[in-house]
C-alpha cells in the first residue's frame, strides 16, 4: 500500500507557544483518517504544514514532495477544505465553475454540474446570495469533481444543520472516496463521522495522545458499565477514565483481559467521543 504521507517530528511555534510539537504521522492510500482534538490542539496548524501553507521543523513527505519547496507541483493531487474557507462572492455559480475548469486541469465541470443537480444551488446565483450550506455544497462539488489523490478536510461542516452535515458527508463517502484516494477529516462531530474513518488520530496541546485504525480501537480499549457494590472494585483498577451512569460509573480501559472485567458489569466499545474525553482527561 502507497504511503500518502510521511511525517517526522513536525513542530511549529507560535513565539512561545507550541502549535505542533514533535508530531509523527504516516497515512496509506485509501485511507479516512478522523483528526480529533480540541480547540487549539493544533490541528489546523498540522493541516496547514501539510498543505504547505506554513513553515515548520521536521520532515515531511505529502505525494512523495516536499510541501515547502514543491507545493505547486503536490497541488495537482491536494484539495483542501477549510472552516475558513471564502469563494468570491461576486462570482456566479457558473463563473466560478468556468475559472476553475480554467486553472485546474483536472477538473470535471459535468461531474460538478451531476453534484449541483441535487442541490438549490443554481447556476446564475452569485456566491455570496448562497446561504452557509449551499456555499459548502458548492465548495464540496467543486473539491469531488477534481481528480486528487488526497483530500484534507478542516472542519468542513462547522455551523450547518444536522442535515447539511448528514448529507455531505454521505455524498464524500458514496461520491468522492474509493481504495485509491485518501481523505483527513478534522471535526468536532466525532460521532458523525465515527462510522466512516478507517483510522483515527487524538492530538492535544500539540502532541499526540493516540493513533490507531478503528478496529484496533474496539482490539484494544473496552468499556465496563458498572452499578451497585461492584463499582468500588472496579475503581482500584487502573483505568484511562471514567465517567458517572445512572446507579454507577463507566469505565474505559486500555488493553486489559475481559475475562477480568466481564463479572463486574456490562462490557462494550466505548464510543470515540468518549474514548477521546477520557484520553484528554487522563493525559495519557
Amino acid at each position: 500500500m502507497k504511503t500518502i504521507i510521511n511525517a517526522r517530528q513536525i513542530s511549529k511555534s507560535f513565539g512561545d507557544q507550541k502549535a505542533v510539537d514533535g508530531i509523527d504521522l504516516q497515512v496509506q492510500a485509501g485511507t479516512i483518517l478522523g483528526l480529533i482534538g480540541p480547540n487549539g490542539a493544533g490541528k489546523t496548524t498540522l493541516l496547514r504544514s501539510l498543505l504547505g501553507l506554513c513553515n515548520f521543523e521536521g520532515e515531511l513527505e505529502v505525494l512523495g514532495l516536499d510541501p515547502r519547496k514543491q507545493r505547486s507541483q503536490m497541488l495537482n493531487d491536494v484539495c483542501s477544505i477549510a472552516d475558513t474557507a471564502v469563494l468570491p462572492g461576486w462570482m456566479t455559480v457558473k463563473q466560478l465553475l468556468d475559472y476553475v475548469e480554467g486553472v485546474h486541469p483536472r477538473f470535471s465541470r459535468e461531474q460538478a454540474l451531476r453534484f449541483l443537480a441535487d442541490t438549490e444551488v443554481g447556476l446564475k446565483r452569485r456566491v455570496k446570495q448562497l446561504s452557509k450550506g449551499m456555499m459548502v455544497q458548492l465548495h464540496l462539488a467543486l473539491v469531488m469533481s477534481i481528480d486528487a489523490r488526497l483530500l484534507i478536510l478542516d472542519e468542513p461542516t462547522l455551523g450547518l444543520d444536522i442535515l447539511f452535515r448528514k448529507r455531505f458527508f454521505e455524498q464524500l463517502l458514496n461520491d468522492y472516496y474509493d481504495e485509491q484516494r485518501t481523505i483527513i477529516i478534522s471535526t468536532h462531530q466525532v460521532e458523525e463521522v465515527e462510522n466512516i474513518l478507517t483510522d483515527v488520530m487524538f492530538v492535544r496541546s500539540g502532541k499526540t495522545l493516540l493513533r490507531e485504525r478503528m478496529e484496533s480501537v474496539a482490539e484494544r480499549y473496552t468499556e465496563l458499565h458498572v452499578v451497585g457494590a461492584n463499582v468500588a472494585q472496579a475503581e482500584t483498577m487502573d483505568s484511562v477514565g471514567q465517567r458517572p451512569i445512572l446507579g454507577g460509573k463507566a469505565f474505559i480501559f486500555e488493553d486489559a483481559p475481559r475475562e477480568t472485567l466481564q463479572d463486574l458489569g456490562e462490557l462494550k466499545v466505548p464510543t470515540l467521543a468518549d474514548l477521546f474525553v477520557a484520553k484528554v482527561e487522563s493525559g495519557s
